[in-house]
């Protein structure tokens, strides 16, 4: 059965989605789009994630077309159409639809589309084996806390990882760990400080990075923003990378470097049990 998505006011079947071809995401890339996590059908982290559509519309000047109510609403109606158990469910606002200019006209309507996607993320391979890790040099644009559908750096350092065996790239810039190309990058250190760089413009305010901060605070573990250098990461206790689509990963080895003993790490294992937890135990 093909899926129902939800097409700029519509729900259809994906075979008759389209997306006009004067479509600004698509011409320029210029839109933006969130991905929300689901376990047991329901949402996992809703608001958090829509509060960052709207800052990252509001940065690059797109009116925000959907109150978070209709957002939800609309997420939940395509949970249920696709009986989505385990995934994900993708939204992606473009400016609007105008003949091709660098500029647009002031009052273009927002074009929305959505759709779902089964995963399976409780039981995720890499959540037992570990994750293998390819640095590659960061070559995004300088505003990376917006969360552009402009992604073919990001697209270029998967490619990248996945011809080195490896599951996930992190990006290095100045010799240090910025975020991998769809998660945000953590370490602990031989002192059991667990290590994730500060927010700024240079990299995603991660909605499962804070929640997971916020695990992090509850146990008393002791958390550091601060950057940390690819030499750190290869020399690291434990690294591991959280993601809405990943939750929380351990990694196993940085280059072909073995991270610890090469073994998925007890503090990662013990924050994504903790975090399974808390999602199960959610309303939504």
């Amino acid at each position: 059965m093909s899926r129902i998505v939800y097409n700029d006011g519509e729900f259809m079947d994906e075979r008759d989605a389209f997306v006009p071809l004067m479509d600004r995401s698509f011409l320029f890339g210029d839109g933006i789009y969130e991905v929300t996590c689901v376990i047991g059908g329901r949402l996992i982290d809703n608001e958090p994630h829509l509060a960052r559509l709207d800052r990252s519309l509001r940065e690059i000047d797109i009116p925000n077309p959907l109150g978070a109510d209709a957002w939800t609403g609309i997420q939940q109606e395509l949970i249920r159409r696709n009986a989505l158990d385990e995934g994900l469910v993708y939204l992606q606002v473009s400016r609007g639809v105008a003949d091709r200019d660098y500029l647009s006209p002031d009052d273009l309507k927002p074009r929305v589309i959505m759709f779902t996607q089964a995963k399976s993320i409780v039981n995720g391979a890499l959540a037992q084996s570990g994750a293998a890790i390819l640095t590659v040099p960061d070559q995004r644009w300088a505003r990376r806390d917006i969360k552009s559908v402009a992604l073919l750096a990001q697209v270029m350092a998967k490619r990248a990882a996945r011809a080195a065996g490896a599951n996930e790239a992190w990006m290095i810039e100045d010799d240090f760990v910025t975020e991998g190309a769809s998660s945000t990058a953590f370490i602990v250190t031989s002192e059991n400080e667990i290590v994730t760089r500060p927010l700024s413009h240079a990299v995603l305010p991660g909605v499962t990075r804070l929640a997971v901060m916020r695990l992090v605070a509850e146990k008393g573990l002791k958390l550091v923003e601060r950057p940390f250098s690819l030499a750190e990461a290869h020399a690291a206790r434990e690294a591991f990378y959280t993601s809405a689509g990943s939750l929380v990963t351990p990694i196993v080895s940085i280059d072909g470097v073995k991270v610890g003993d090469g073994m998925p790490g007890p503090t990662a294992k013990a924050l994504r049990s903790m975090y399974l937890d808390l999602a199960l135990a959610s309303e939504r």
